[in-house]
Order: structure tokens, then sequence, then C-alpha cells
């Protein structure tokens, strides 16, 4: 059975404790990429990330572990949620994937906010190990993900890189593109 593992962002702690707003697996494109997968027969989980506002990698690689990672298996990280994935592959060589999807992935470059979280040798190897890895960016997102999209490219020229205009850091409901790229 081909499954996929869809792995939100680092909220604020405002955002995260606002009953109002949906968790961070729960909001944006998330939930809506899930249901396409689980309709096309594509088991799609969302690892929610305890205290997400506060990146713990220990915390994050648990919850992401619970879930099946075998090569058929589909990878999607969201911001924080894509340079997790980034860390995980790196520091698990003999793993290998399915397709990889990295949208607005952050790497947290200046080391402010998370600096534990992204100690972490990058594998070059990475992309050889995937049935692709492509990297989305909108070129009017923060300077932080540039500078991450940036590192990623260069270490990894085999990724496909994909830019988009006026997509900010991809917060909308629907993201056909996306879902498009996975299924390709």
């Amino acid at each position: 059975m081909r499954n996929a593992i869809i792995v939100h962002g680092k909220p604020g702690r405002d955002e995260y404790y606002d009953p109002a707003v949906p968790s961070a697996a729960s909001h944006h494109w998330l939930p809506w990429l899930a249901k396409q997968l689980l309709v096309r027969e594509i088991a799609a989980a969302r690892p929610e990330m305890f205290r997400a506002f506060e990146p713990d990698y220990p915390t994050w690689r648990r919850e992401f572990e619970r879930f099946d990672v075998t090569p058929q298996t589909l990878l999607v990280g969201h911001s924080c949620g894509g340079g997790f994935l980034v860390r995980w592959l790196s520091e698990h060589p003999r793993v290998r994937v399915g397709r990889v999807v990295l949208v607005a992935p952050w790497l947290d470059p200046d080391r402010r906010s998370a600096p534990d979280f992204f100690d972490f040798t990058l594998d070059a190897d990475l992309v050889a190990r995937t049935d692709g890895l492509h990297i989305f960016n909108s070129d009017d997102d923060g300077a932080g993900i540039q500078r991450s999209v940036a590192i990623l490219r260069d270490a990894l020229p085999k990724a496909r890189y994909r830019e988009f205009s006026g997509a900010g850091h991809f917060l909308e409901p629907t993201f056909p593109e996306l879902l498009v790229t996975l299924l390709s």
C-alpha cells in the first residue's frame, strides 16, 4: 500500500494556542492534500508535532517515525517540516523513499528560532535515494526561506526546483500543483 506523510511547519506560539485556529497539521492546504491522496487510495498521515512553535528534533523525529517509511512513501514538508525531512533523510542514508516535495523549506539559516533543530550535515546524495526531490519556492516568501532554498539548491543540484510568483508562504486552502507533482 502506498502511503504519504505530510509534515507541517512551525506556527507562531500565539497561533498554536489560539483555539480558533486549526492545528498546524489541519491548516492551510494540508487537510486538502491528505483528502486528495486518500481518494486515490494513498494513505495520508499528518503527524501533529507537539509544541511545534518551539521545534525539538527528537520530539519531531519520534512522532514522524510512528509511520511506515518505505520506498513507495511520498513525503511532503512545509517550511520547518521541509527542513525536518531534509535532516531526517540526511541522517538515514540507507532509507529510500518515493517522491519528496519540500514546500517553502526552512532551515533556520540564522540559527535564531530553532538553533539545535537544524544541527546536522546535509547529505549531498539525498536526492538519489528518492523518486525525485522537488523544491517549491515563491518569489515573495521571506528572506529566511529564500536563504534556505538557496542552501538546498547549492547542496542538492539534482533536485527539481519550481518558483511560483506571488504565492507567499503557500498558505492557501488548496494546492493543485503540489498534488500533480506528487502523482506525476
